[in-house]
């Protein structure tokens, strides 16, 4: 029997802000129906209001790209852990206390051949993302990256 994985909700987010936020959008939509057309203060106020909330939810529907972003962020950490003990045959773990995570992410860039020697110098000399950049010679481009 194959285990099950259950989905992971954000109470916040799918519970409370989500519905409630769908719920505005339909009465502000509602209500701007009845009185659209009108030139008056009170139509002004619920297209703004409808407005608003449409846009509200734009936004939490954009939260779904920042939930993707950081698990993209979470799987290039584990291939640069990966690579580098496949290449060096050394954890990266105590190379990786000392790097910030757009080090780590811009190490990714790098060939084989220079992975762990760039590793190194981007810890002991605590080299900026764009002087990493700056030493790769055997770029491997990531095109999958959203």
């Amino acid at each position: 029997m194959a285990a099950k994985n259950p989905a992971r909700y954000y109470p916040l987010h799918h519970f409370v802000l989500l519905p409630l936020t769908l719920l505005m959008v339909g009465y502000t939509i509602r209500r701007y129906v009845g009185v659209a057309g009108d030139d008056s203060e009170i139509s002004r106020l619920w297209f703004s209001l409808a407005a608003v909330t449409l846009l509200f939810f734009a936004t939490l529907v954009m939260l779904r790209q920042h939930y993707a972003l950081l698990l993209q962020d979470r799987v290039g950490r584990l291939e640069v852990r990966q690579r580098y003990f496949e290449i060096s045959g050394q954890r990266f773990a105590p190379l990786e206390q000392k790097l910030t995570l757009k080090q780590i992410l811009t190490l990714r860039l790098a060939g084989d051949q220079e992975l762990p020697a760039l590793a190194q110098a981007a810890a002991a000399e605590k080299l900026a993302p764009q002087a990493i950049l700056a030493r790769i010679n055997d770029f491997q481009l990531d095109t999958m990256r959203v």
